[in-house]
């Protein structure tokens, strides 16, 4: 079945960058139109112009993702500009420095889970509201392999995505038979820039790259692509998966 969504309204935060911006992209390449969501101004008009070249219609929100207000006047700004919400990818991340959990401050701890949980939490609600208003939608959000397995020096990035999961198993099971169906997608390392920053050296990359079976790092191109699919009619079964694109790195 092709991933065709033309007519289809795609809500991405985080933007910017990285996969929501490669997810905008290809949203854009399946027909739908695009509301786009990040605190960033400068790399989310970047994301508008990349995704104007599909032809379809395009909006753009500054916002931070982590206060409620924001999130919902954004949704409620998609509804004004495009009259519907389909599809929505909760993007948007943070991924501090690895450190032991004696050495994690409590702002940055903090901040990790606002911005990994408490952010995905308050789209889901403003997205699912309105959602079930206009016959139902898809719902995509972020977390990671470190959402499916132990990450001993990221104990703290661990633990938000593990709530990500779990938040989105739960939700999806409640909403499934109401025409919302949900689902969670779980990167490896994939080649961004917030990545670039932790990795550093050639030595770092060289580890981290070891930890794939595929021998390499992935590309947020490949996120993209399982994002939208997951949001197509072709996964019209696919509810409240844990949906692993990771290069092996989780296999057992």
């Amino acid at each position: 079945m092709a991933l065709d969504l033309e007519g289809k309204t795609a809500f991405i935060t985080g933007a910017a960058s990285g996969i929501g911006r490669a997810t905008a992209c290809a949203f854009a390449r399946a027909g739908a139109n695009v509301m786009m969501v990040d605190r960033e101004k400068g790399g989310l008009e970047e994301t508008a112009d990349m995704v104007r070249k599909n032809g379809v219609a395009v909006g753009t929100v500054v916002a931070d993702v982590t206060d409620r207000v924001q999130i919902s006047e954004a949704v409620k700004a998609t509804i004004e500009q495009f009259g519907t919400l389909d599809c929505a990818h909760n993007s948007a991340g943070f991924y501090p420095a690895p450190m032991d959990i004696v050495d994690v401050s409590e702002d940055i701890a903090r901040r990790t889970l606002e911005v990994n949980y408490w952010a995905t939490y308050y789209c889901m609600q403003a997205q699912i509201k309105v959602m079930l208003e206009r016959g139902g939608g898809t719902i995509v959000n972020t977390s990671s392999v470190a959402g499916l397995v132990g990450a001993p020096n990221d104990a703290v990035y661990s633990a938000s995505k593990h709530a990500v999961v779990g938040l989105t198993k739960s939700v999806a099971l409640a909403y499934a038979a109401r025409g919302v169906r949900i689902n969670v997608v779980c990167p490896g390392v994939i080649e961004t820039p917030m990545v670039e920053k932790i990795i550093g050296t050639d030595e770092g990359r060289s580890v981290v790259t070891a930890m794939h079976p595929i021998g390499r790092l992935g590309a947020p191109e490949e996120i993209a692509n399982a994002v939208v699919w997951l949001s197509s009619p072709a996964a019209s079964f696919v509810v409240a998966t844990s949906f692993a694109v990771d290069g092996g790195f989780t296999a057992d």
